[in-house]
């Protein structure tokens, strides 16, 4: 398996745990340093990020990803991921977003981790 398609994997594991609310791949898939910063410039850590997936306060029911553009260079790479995600969070209503995230992953032991994202729309 290539690096790429290593990190596309990762990224479909991902929201697949955001679905399920699934804090063990979470917990794994993410760097322990990774931050997440979202469309309206809040700061999340790890810890924070996933306590409110499995919280309630970010609930995720569906994604279908539209478009993954991944540059690898060594050990470190990027991936603006396009997915339209059906959602509720911070207590607004159901909604379906097109959400990208623009991550920054390091590979460790021969995996790739999530170290930092950016959320935005498109």
């Amino acid at each position: 398996m290539t690096d790429k398609n290593m990190i596309e994997a990762l990224y479909r594991e991902m929201y697949k745990a955001m679905v399920e609310k699934d804090t063990a791949t979470l917990n794994r898939v993410h760097a322990d340093n990774f931050v997440l910063t979202h469309m309206t410039g809040m700061h999340q850590s790890k810890q924070e990020y996933i306590k409110a997936i499995a919280g309630g306060t970010l609930n995720y029911y569906s994604a279908e990803h539209e478009q993954m553009d991944i540059k690898v260079d060594g050990n470190h790479a990027t991936l603006t991921g396009r997915s339209r995600v059906n959602a509720a969070v911070f207590g607004g209503g159901r909604h379906t977003w097109c959400l990208q995230l623009y991550f920054q992953l390091s590979k460790h032991d021969g995996h790739w981790l999530f170290t930092n994202a950016k959320a935005s729309t498109y």
